[in-house]
């Protein structure tokens, strides 16, 4: 497969070096390292599929452009559109195309997710009561100085984004069906959010997000509280080490059976994403981008809530 790059930041730099051979050229319009200013100039004829590493803004056209072409694209999360309509277009022009349209979610494929979601499914921790979810970093100063990315929800499209979709990938429909709240949302050194608490909750389930870009040292926790026992991961790949924490209830009470596994291994899961993406072509998979928009609906009300 032929590649090209939508994007010569961050995100394009770490996904050219997975794709190794397969990369054929950059695109960016403000970037003088890249090879073309515009996807337009590229040959059709030169490239099978797209890495989109680019703003929400330009995001749309372009992939229109790209799938009505019939080029596979892989694009960086969140995807916005306008409305319903606008995802369910760009669901059927990727199908009449056999293109795949994916937009990535790099954490599903960190080892201690993939693993919580098998505990969650087996069922041995019987009924879950609470999931509570941290994620950090220390970027609040570079979004400060970013005119694009210091506006808007801030940290909650950013990071709140992929812990939204986390709860989908372990705990299904329940995540995108039931109503999502703020608890408090903070501007400590931003003109946008940069701290924010959310909860969805039942009467008899809750989960608790808290995403933040001033922990200064970056983290990730998770906690699920269940009937039978608790699961637990610190931590992620790139921060490493990771852990994986599984206890035991003890009945009626005590100190619990536990599990404790640690890895510390360079991050996996661009690299593990990157081979579902072509797998997903290679299984010629049709395009459903319909939680692409119930997430935009998550993240579009609760973004009006603190903007």
């Amino acid at each position: 497969m032929r590649v090209i790059i939508a994007g010569l930041g961050v995100q394009g730099k770490k996904r050219k070096e997975i794709c190794g051979a397969e990369f054929v050229g950059y695109v960016d319009p403000y970037n003088d390292g890249a090879y073309y200013k515009n996807i337009k100039d590229v040959p059709l004829k030169d490239y099978d599929a797209v890495l989109a590493c680019i703003p929400d803004e330009p995001k749309i056209e372009i992939l229109k452009y790209c799938l009505e072409n019939g080029k596979h694209v892989l694009v960086e999360k969140p995807l916005w559109a306008a409305s319903e309509k606008s995802f369910k277009e760009l669901k059927d022009i990727a199908n009449k195309n056999n293109a795949v349209c994916y937009t990535a979610y790099n954490h599903r494929f960190e080892p201690h997710f993939a693993r919580m979601a098998e505990v969650i499914k087996s069922g041995e921790l019987g009924k879950i009561y609470s999931c509570r979810m941290f994620y950090g970093n220390g970027t609040a100063r570079l979004v400060r100085d970013s005119a694009w990315r210091d506006k808007g929800g801030g940290v909650l499209p950013d990071l709140g984004s992929h812990l939204i979709d986390t709860c989908y990938f372990w705990f299904g429909e329940i995540a995108r069906t039931a109503k999502w709240e703020i608890v408090s949302a903070n501007r400590f050194e931003n003109k946008s959010p940069d701290h924010v608490v959310a909860i969805m909750k039942t009467p008899d389930f809750r989960i608790e997000i808290e995403m933040t870009l001033l922990m200064w040292r970056n983290h990730f926790t998770c906690d699920i509280l269940a009937e039978k026992g608790s699961a637990h991961i610190t931590s992620l790949c790139k921060w490493g080490p990771t852990a994986f924490i599984k206890r035991k209830r003890v009945l009626p009470s005590g100190r619990p059976e536990e599990t404790f596994d640690e890895l510390v291994q360079p991050d996996p899961t661009w690299k593990l994403e990157y081979e579902y993406f072509k797998k997903l072509i290679q299984n010629k998979h049709k395009t459903d981008l319909s939680w692409d928009h119930d997430l935009m609906q998550i993240l579009s009300g609760l973004e009006k809530k603190i903007t």
